[in-house]
């Protein structure tokens, strides 16, 4: 079962999100929080496996709060709720530790396949930020390319082998299977490369893997 804390300062969207997650079998809401200090507060307690932050909230905003659970629990997965896609966001979501990124506006399914993604250890961005991301990938300037390579330069083969299957979307559980590990040694593997390259979380592994062309294109 996948605990999950809810944090909206609004009631009304508190329980839209409810009501999507509750047709999961496999899904939880074992908490819920009207501002970012609360559900801070409330993470603490209640350990979940996600938790599902708006950006804008009272008291300590989404990001803020993001950033913190980074620090105080490392082992709980952080997933942006928003109305916002202007790229400051999905920018300073990404950039505080944020796992995956989903949209008020979107498919319900999105939140559930988002919440079960992070949940696995993996990335989750709604379609709309996921072609934004990629747009600024494709239009930066030729030479980030080379920089992106050089950069996993200090990777071993196999590291560079797993962190193209993390650019892919690939969950812990999928690479493991693809490379014929247990999932064990996935998540050593990708603790390791989120170490070397001094990133906080696998979204912007994902985006490296794919500015230095590791992610073949479909």
């Amino acid at each position: 079962m996948i605990r999950v804390l809810l944090a909206d300062d609004e009631t009304m969207i508190r329980a839209g999100v409810r009501a999507i997650l509750s047709v999961a079998e496999d899904i939880e809401i074992v908490a819920e929080a009207g501002d970012g200090r609360e559900a801070v507060e409330l993470a603490l307690g209640h350990r979940p496996d996600v938790c599902l932050l708006d950006i804008r909230m009272p008291r300590l905003d989404g990001l803020q709060a993001a950033e913190e659970l980074r620090r105080v629990l490392p082992g709980t997965a952080v997933m942006m709720l928003t109305t916002f896609s202007e790229d400051e966001y999905i920018a300073s979501a990404l950039g505080s530790g944020a796992a995956g990124f989903v949209l008020k506006s979107g498919d319900p399914h999105e939140l559930i396949a988002g919440v079960r993604a992070v949940a696995e250890g993996g990335a989750y961005l709604s379609p709309t930020v996921a072609r934004r991301v990629i747009t600024h990938i494709g239009t930066g300037q030729l030479g980030k390319q080379a920089v992106a390579r050089a950069r996993t330069e200090i990777l071993t083969a196999r590291e560079r082998e797993v962190l193209a299957l993390v650019g892919a979307g690939l969950s812990n559980a999928d690479i493991a299977r693809r490379l014929h590990v247990v999932e064990g040694t996935v998540k050593a593997y990708v603790s390791q490369i989120l170490a070397r390259l001094d990133f906080k979380n696998r979204v912007q592994a994902a985006i490296l893997a794919y500015e230095a062309g590791l992610v073949p294109e479909e």
